[in-house]
């Protein structure tokens, strides 16, 4: 097949190439992460420094160091629970961890989710329901955290894409520029006044998600987020449908 008829020449060896790519496990050194018994209250309690960015004095070179410290620029003035989250993420994007990181990945979710949402920005709670795609305890967290990375993963493609229209997030289009062309797939075209594509995404990973304790939460809380948020698609197509009802109706 030629390179010239696809967007990715050499199909699922290509894209699997390309996502183990950077998936190499960290190489630890004398350092390890904390046993999945660690005492979270102090954690919990205690707020990283500056220190943390820096190399201390002895301390030997590895991956993990400096992926560590890169890690805690980010969370300076944060807890070092909130802190914790991110490292067993990085390390749970890998092919390797340690073993107790997702036992522990999943425990602090299960224990402490109210201070993780609290602490957490929005990227670092997304990435968190990512995790459980590939980490989750129960088929529900798995299913759930499957279809949250692609919701969220297609959202960021799409909304990046869309950039370049020259609207800015909040602004739905209009409709006198729309343009007679199929859809990829032999898809049909989306309905304004009868469409449901947008409930039949959201509902039922918001359902399944609020079976499961160990997903709720997190899960609730972003789609919560993403109700309220006033830029996106949905949001854009919620007011595209108000006018288009509106004209209508006044026709």
């Amino acid at each position: 097949m030629s390179s010239e008829n696809v967007t990715y020449p050499g199909g699922l060896a290509t894209l699997s190439e390309r996502h183990n790519s950077r998936r190499a496990p960290f190489d630890f050194g004398a350092e390890t992460l904390p046993p999945l018994d660690v005492d979270l209250a102090p954690l919990k309690a205690t707020i990283v420094t500056e220190a943390a960015t820096k190399k201390q004095k002895g301390e030997k070179r590895s991956s993990w160091a400096t992926k560590r410290r890169a890690i805690a620029e980010e969370f300076v003035g944060n807890t070092e629970l909130a802190y914790l989250n991110a490292l067993l993420i990085s390390n749970l994007r890998k092919s390797d961890a340690p073993e107790q990181t997702a036992p522990l990945f999943l425990r602090i979710w299960a224990e402490e989710h109210e201070h993780l949402i609290e602490a957490l920005d929005i990227r670092w709670k997304v990435s968190a329901i990512s995790t459980f795609a590939d980490h989750g305890n129960t088929d529900v967290q798995r299913q759930v955290g499957q279809a949250m990375r692609m919701l969220f993963g297609m959202m960021k493609l799409y909304e990046y894409e869309r950039l370049y229209s020259g609207f800015d997030p909040q602004t739905p289009y209009g409709f006198a520029r729309k343009i007679k062309a199929k859809l990829p797939l032999l898809m049909d075209p989306f309905s304004l006044r009868w469409g449901g594509l947008d409930a039949n995404i959201l509902a039922p990973v918001w359902e399944l998600a609020m079976t499961d304790p160990g997903i709720a939460p997190l899960a609730n809380h972003l789609m919560e987020e993403l109700n309220r948020d006033h830029g996106g698609i949905f949001r854009r197509l919620k007011r595209m449908k108000e006018v288009y009802l509106k004209l209508k109706d006044n026709s």
